[in-house]
């Protein structure tokens, strides 16, 4: 757990003890970042006042975002993805409870072969911009505002990384003569389920900051336009994602017509076939019944017979080429 203090003399590190304090203090505000959930965190916004649900929400991993409002705090989740191999996407929480005095953020739970790093990007970058002066928030909410808006850049970068490889994709489908069909289809839908679950976490992240925006909580309109600017960046991401997924579907409706278009053209080659060889089978099973015994071979007979099997043979297969079947 790492305690900042923001003020007008820029940022400095505190003590978790320091925070009692915070009520004192009129010229800045606390942050309060948790990597990952332990005792002293649970203890610590306790202390602060935070509800039984908020703390809750925090110790546990949650897969849908969520918005709660207090008299004097918010409690809110936002997710961003990290692609992982093979087409899944691992789910990044954050937890934010923002008050007048302070913002906590928490980490949520992430999948154990994940390093606690990946999901200390956007807090990392945002501690990078304050300590070099590059950034001044005076609220906490002006501090969520672009600890935020980084996880809606992450999900944009996600899209982007997918959207790389439909190019490929749509090339080697266009080109493909339908050998290793299992591959190439499997190659699709893992991209349908980054894109998806991309956009999904957008549309959600979306949702609850709009939710957010519009609860009358927030402390002044400064901080409801930012909530409202947050959901317009998730819902921006939702549009590209929507783009991206419009263009992977024709994709797959292409891939899906050529196999169609194949299977068609073989039927109506099987079908030909089993024309061609229906009435020279005929023939020759009533040749082949018993009741038909001859001593020796009739040369003449069988001469003919042959003769109107091809016969029968070429005209079906004049007349299945002027149909266009073949």
């Amino acid at each position: 757990m790492e305690v900042r203090f923001i003020g007008a003399e820029g940022v400095r590190t505190c003590e978790p003890e320091d925070v009692v304090e915070l009520f004192s203090h009129d010229d800045g505000f606390y942050w309060i970042d948790v990597p990952t959930w332990d005792d002293a965190a649970e203890a610590l916004l306790s202390g602060l006042g935070c509800h039984s649900l908020v703390l809750e929400g925090c110790r546990q991993r949650n897969y849908v975002p969520t918005v709660h409002a207090y008299q004097d705090q918010v409690f809110i989740t936002s997710q961003s993805p990290y692609l992982g191999h093979a087409g899944h996407v691992h789910l990044l929480e954050l937890d934010q409870i923002i008050a007048a005095s302070f913002l906590v953020t928490v980490h949520g739970p992430i999948n154990p072969e994940l390093d606690v790093s990946v999901s200390l990007v956007e807090t990392q970058g945002v501690l990078a911009r304050l300590e070099s002066g590059r950034f001044h928030p005076k609220t906490p909410t002006e501090l969520a505002y672009a600890v935020t808006s980084a996880i809606a850049r992450r999900q944009r970068a996600a899209i982007g990384e997918v959207s790389l490889k439909l190019p490929g994709l749509e090339k080697e489908v266009m080109g493909s003569k339908l050998t290793d069909p299992e591959l190439l289809l499997e190659t699709m839908f893992l991209i349908r389920h980054e894109l998806i679950t991309t956009r999904t976490m957008a549309a959600q992240c979306h949702d609850v900051w709009m939710r957010l925006a519009g609860i009358g909580r927030m402390s002044d309109d400064v901080d409801a336009a930012y909530a409202r600017d947050i959901a317009d960046q998730f819902d921006r991401v939702r549009s590209i994602a929507d783009g991206e997924s419009q263009f992977l579907f024709g994709v797959i409706e292409l891939y899906q017509t050529k196999v169609h278009t194949k299977m068609t053209v073989a039927m109506e080659r099987l079908a030909v076939i089993a024309a061609v060889t229906l009435p020279v089978t005929a023939i020759a099973s009533v040749y082949g019944m018993n009741v038909i015994v001859n001593s020796a071979t009739h040369w003449t007979q069988l001469i003919i017979v042959l003769v109107v099997m091809v016969v029968m043979s070429g005209a079906l297969l004049t007349w299945a080429r002027r149909q266009g079947w073949w």
